[in-house]
């Protein structure tokens, strides 16, 4: 997790691939309109591609929208196929725990 985000934000992860080819706003309009999801309430919004490599965290500061990206130069990533299109988890500590949105 970045630091700097507050103690108890959600983490959302969208499922399956999405086209990184998008960036901040057209990560935006995904979190607004599929998923109908605030974007200013401090939760974190998080996308993987198709060849699981890369991931793309959007979320606001409280002043402008960020996104964090980091690409894997071996391995992939793991990240959910299947179930709900987004799934919400609450940091507690250092474990995550997963609850469906």
């Amino acid at each position: 997790m970045m630091t700097g985000s507050p103690e108890g934000s959600m983490v959302y992860v969208a499922v399956g691939a999405t086209d990184l080819r998008k960036s901040i706003n057209g990560l935006a309009l995904l979190v607004e309109e599929q998923f109908e999801l605030n974007l200013f309430g401090g939760s974190l919004f998080a996308f993987c591609n198709r060849r699981r490599d890369l991931v793309k965290i959007l979320y606001w500061d409280g002043s402008g929208f960020c996104l964090w990206m980091k690409r894997l130069e071996q391995d992939c990533y793991r990240w959910p196929e299947d179930g709900e299109e987004v799934m919400a988890m609450r940091r507690t500590g250092v474990e995550l725990a997963a609850q469906r949105s």
